[in-house]
């Protein structure tokens, strides 16, 4: 076997053609390390498409409406038949008969004779003025025709008068200390007259007996 520097050594420096296991050591060709080859990078995925933006909905088209025609009359609506002959159909005992209007009625010349109530129940705050304006208003008139308004006609007539003879006689009963009692009595006498009047007059009723001297 050459060694190195021999002059007997052939020229050729290539590796023999041998395996390791043959000669018992691993020569200098093997331990190189074979070239890996790098890894082909992978194809990036293609991206996604990019989706379309969706066409906006369509705004409703709004119908413009007619300008009414001052100079046309207005279309009448149509009258539905079915009530008519549903109405012809109903029996005469299945109709509803409808409630009577209990609301009283008023007498005619309610007005005044309710302003004539509230001067006599003004008397005694105003000292009898009042009830002398009452009196004149009630003096020389005739009585009205409708019997309700004439029946508490009848009856302020009297109250009033007997209101003022009253009065008078408490004035002159003053002297002998009688006078401040007849006064209260008459105060007391006529303002029940006055409530119960505006009361039965509110009602429509009339004044049972209006030449009695109580209520």
């Amino acid at each position: 076997m050459a060694e190195p520097g021999d002059p007997n050594r052939p020229a050729s420096t290539a590796a023999p053609d041998w395996d390791d296991d043959q000669i018992g050591f691993c020569t200098p060709a093997s331990l190189k390390a074979a070239a890996v080859p790098e890894p082909e990078p992978e194809p990036e995925p293609d991206a996604a498409p990019e989706a379309e933006p969706e066409p906006e909905p369509a705004a409703p088209v709004i119908a413009a409406e007619p300008e009414p025609d001052l100079f046309d009359p207005a279309p009448r609506p149509a009258i539905d038949p079915a009530p008519a002959a549903m109405a012809a159909a109903t029996p005469a005992w299945a109709v509803e008969t409808p409630a009577p209007d209990r609301r009283p009625v008023q007498p005619q010349g309610v007005l005044g004779l309710y302003s004539i109530y509230v001067l006599i129940l003004f008397a005694v705050p105003t000292l009898g003025v009042s009830a002398a304006i009452g009196l004149l208003a009630v003096t020389g008139r005739e009585p009205p025709a409708d019997p309700v308004a004439r029946s508490h006609f009848i009856y302020q007539q009297r109250t009033l008068w007997a209101a003022a003879l009253a009065a008078l006689l408490g004035a002159i009963l003053i002297v002998v200390n009688i006078g401040v009692f007849v006064l209260f009595v008459l105060a007391l006498w006529m303002m029940a007259r006055g409530a119960v009047g505006v009361m039965r007059l509110k009602a429509g009723q009339a004044i049972a007996d209006p030449r009695h001297w109580l209520f």
